[in-house]
């Protein structure tokens, strides 16, 4: 199939599905997009028959399903006989518009799985000393991170490995508008908690949804998506709403409590913009951090932020987030500001600490101060502003 996407036609539909058949008999589909990639971006999904089955967005060009196996993106399973549905996102157009080419294989025999290699298993940081509360740890996570199912580079036993070495007990896996990699969490052995989440990502606005249940439609409205976790037993956070390109402008009748606060995007960690816009949003908002790992160089690694939250055990890590038991930090072993009973307390992990309770500045030579309680939201830093955190 041949075609030109105009800029008129982005204006009227952003998401355009281009229908094609399938035999009865048929083992594999695969289909291959090509277009001048300097020129624009076109992002690349599918529907079958029985719903969704997969999406890459403009991270791949190809795609192949069959019944065992599929790329990573795309869900494996029985390929059924009918209209199927190349999903095809208009995200850049030039004004000239943009010509591109389909081209649609089905076969009636199963290509072989390509073959993929996971990484040696190595030693883990020790973990960091940490008072308990009531019997609970704190536990060091990131809650925001991808992998070859969409548009980062490492496939999920590299990624749970590069967390794991960095010191971190939990991580969510939120690659975008997919929960190809929902089945294989359980089956990567790394000494971490793999969290199932999906980043649902769309030109207005992002956000994680965490838990294991299942797809959230990309498609449809913000509002359904709040709809969706929270009836099937999850979260959703609104992530990097100040993030550029990528940051938050859907309307939304009911603002999740759960937000990004911290990104690795963001450069000045300083009192500023994302407190504010946490402020603005809601005045009891439970403040996350996520490092949005794609690749080595291209954001921050897994941990920076590094968000800690106070459970049981990692596997009661979404519990204590529901309960606003969480605190940011730079990184794994930078200064901490978390809530100890009716007071907060500035753990400090080497160096001088600047905390401004009230608007003062009091200079804490040594490891741990206590600031009263009911002094509101506090910024805790180094002098290299390495450290934010929200507190109530």
């Amino acid at each position: 199939m041949r075609g030109h996407w105009s800029l008129e036609d982005r204006l009227e539909l952003t998401l355009r599905e281009v229908p094609f058949e399938v035999p009865a008999g048929t083992a594999a589909v695969t289909v291959r997009l090509s277009y001048d990639r300097s020129q624009g971006v076109l992002d690349l999904g599918c529907g079958s028959p029985d719903g969704f089955r997969g999406w890459s967005g403009g991270a791949r060009d190809e795609y192949t399903i069959t019944a065992d196996w599929a790329t990573p993106g795309y869900l494996p399973g029985a390929v059924e006989a009918g209209t199927w549905r190349v999903w095809v996102r208009l995200h850049r157009i030039p004004l000239q518009g943009l010509d591109y080419t389909l081209d649609i294989s089905t076969e009636s025999a199963v290509p072989p799985e390509p073959v993929v290699e996971e990484p040696p298993h190595g030693e883990r940081p020790p973990r960091r000393e940490i008072p308990d509360i009531d019997g609970m740890q704190w536990f060091a996570g990131d809650f925001h991170a991808h992998t070859v199912h969409s548009d980062g580079n490492l496939i999920l036993a590299e990624l749970a490995e590069l967390a794991h070495g960095r010191g971190l007990d939990f991580l969510a896996v939120t690659d975008h508008n997919t929960v190809s990699h929902h089945p294989w969490l359980a089956k990567i052995d790394r000494e971490i908690t793999l969290i199932p989440g999906q980043e649902v990502t769309t030109d207005r606005g992002h956000a994680n949804v965490f838990g294991d249940v299942g797809w959230v439609d990309f498609r449809q409205p913000a509002d359904s998506w709040v709809e969706h976790a929270e009836r099937a037993g999850g979260l959703i956070s609104v992530n990097h709403p100040l993030g550029g390109d990528c940051a938050w402008l859907l309307p939304i009748s009911r603002r999740p409590r759960l937000a990004e606060v911290w990104s690795s995007g963001w450069w000045d960690r300083r009192w500023g913009a994302p407190l504010a816009w946490a402020d603005a949003w809601r005045d009891d908002v439970i403040a996350i951090g996520g490092s949005d790992f794609h690749s080595h160089g291209s954001d921050g690694l897994p941990g920076a932020p590094t968000t800690w939250v106070l459970a049981e055990d990692t596997s009661t890590v979404l519990d204590g987030v529901r309960a606003g038991r969480t605190a940011v930090s730079a990184g794994p072993d930078a200064p901490l500001l978390l809530r100890l009973g009716d007071e907060l307390l500035a753990l400090d992990a080497g160096g001088l600490v600047l905390v401004r309770p009230d608007g003062g500045r009091q200079l804490i030579r040594d490891d741990r101060a206590l600031i009263p309680a009911g002094v509101g939201r506090h910024r805790l830093e180094t002098h290299e502003n390495e450290v934010m955190a929200l507190c109530e």
